[in-house]
């Protein structure tokens, strides 16, 4: 069984169709699930992603509990570098690349 690296693009295309997936929003460690990074590199991808305005990080506070959490947005530039990418890959196979 051979085991294909993600390319730096891909990691970023799962990391960002996870949160899409979610309907646009996502707890961290959800996302640290679901797109199968660890805690240091997702946090890396996250600020470069934050960077470039593809999400944001929202602070949600709970009345009952006194306490906030953190969920990750994705921005409508996000969701643009995902129309984008998928037009790309479809691209890319349709020649066989």
């Amino acid at each position: 069984m051979t085991t294909k690296r993600r390319s730096r693009l891909e990691l970023i295309y799962d990391i960002l169709l996870s949160i899409q997936n979610k309907g646009g929003t996502i707890k961290p460690t959800h996302l640290m699930y679901k797109s199968n990074l660890s805690h240091k590199l997702l946090n890396n991808y996250l600020d470069e992603l934050i960077g470039k305005e593809l999400v944001l990080i929202q602070e949600i506070e709970h009345r009952k509990k006194k306490t906030a959490s953190k969920i990750i947005v994705l921005t409508d530039k996000g969701s643009g570098f995902l129309a984008e990418f998928r037009r790309m890959r479809e691209f890319t196979n349709a020649f066989g690349l």
